[in-house]
């Protein structure tokens, strides 16, 4: 979706990262060159590795969607994307069970 709706990506964009459209295309490239690298076993704990550090570069802009919508109050909205931030961790032992374990 990075590719197809990155206006929605801008939005979520924290004001101090640095040219916005080229990290949403990049962010992109990396989540799509990452899954793949977790299909190849020889590239799988460097894929990993990369989307353990791409998870922790899109953290601010997870806390910023969710810090925008509670702005709004306690919305439903809001507490999906509250749960969402601990997803993260999810997502992290997800990875490394995925490309780093055996």
């Amino acid at each position: 979706m990075h590719f197809l709706k990155p206006g929605f990506y801008l939005a979520l964009m924290p004001s101090w990262v640095p040219r916005p459209l080229a990290m949403v295309y990049f962010t992109g490239a990396c989540e799509v060159l990452g899954g793949l690298g977790l299909l190849i076993a020889p590239l799988r704990p460097a894929a990993a590795w990369g989307l353990i550090l791409l998870l922790a570069a899109v953290l601010p802009a997870n806390v910023k969607m969710f810090q925008d919508e509670r702005r709004k109050g306690w919305t439903p909205a809001a507490g999906f994307l509250a749960l969402r931030l601990p997803l993260q961790a999810v997502l992290v032992w997800w990875v490394c069970r995925a490309g780093l374990s055996g």
